[in-house]
């Protein structure tokens, strides 16, 4: 990390605030408000725990988007427990997923596709994404088949060390 704190944090800012804000006006439901509540006090916790953010192994998005995350549920559920709702009104919740940890990861791995050369991210799209057999693929992207299937091997090891940076896959 920058020798200063607030060099730091200003690195930190510059490269990850753009991120962070979509992601937290994603989990208000575009509340922008709420979203920039939740964006200024990851960053607060981010400056109060710079030392933490020195020593993670994964990505410091990761890390920011994971106490954004754990800042809205808190915020979720101090609500929950101040409101009085009359246990008729309750439905049955026992079958209901909690997909917040899918959508992050879903959110991850965009990011990580991101990072790729732009033939390496359309043939993961054409045949993981859209679900194309190689010759479809090939045919869609105008290249010949034994191209899709190189294309593709090259482009899993790249996603892969773009998720192990970003701190997913360890």
């Amino acid at each position: 990390m920058p020798e200063s704190l607030a060099e730091a944090m200003r690195q930190l800012h510059d490269e990850h605030a753009g991120a962070l804000w979509a992601f937290c006006l994603h989990l208000t439901g575009n509340d922008r408000a709420r979203a920039e509540d939740v964006a200024q006090e990851t960053l607060l916790r981010a400056w109060r725990h710079a030392t933490v953010l020195e020593e993670s192994r994964g990505s410091v998005r990761s890390w920011l988007f994971t106490v954004a995350r754990n800042i809205v549920i808190d915020e979720w559920r101090s609500q929950r427990n101040r409101k009085e709702v009359p246990v008729e009104d309750l439905t049955d919740l026992s079958g209901a997923e909690d997909r917040t940890d899918d959508l992050l990861l879903s959110w991850v791995v965009a990011e990580a596709l991101t990072q790729l050369s732009s033939e390496h991210r359309a043939v993961l799209l054409e045949c993981y994404y859209r679900g194309r057999s190689v010759a479809d693929a090939a045919r869609r992207l105008g290249v010949p088949e034994g191209t899709v299937k190189s294309r593709t091997h090259y482009a899993l090891r790249a996603l892969k060390l773009s998720l192990e940076e970003l701190g997913v896959g360890r």
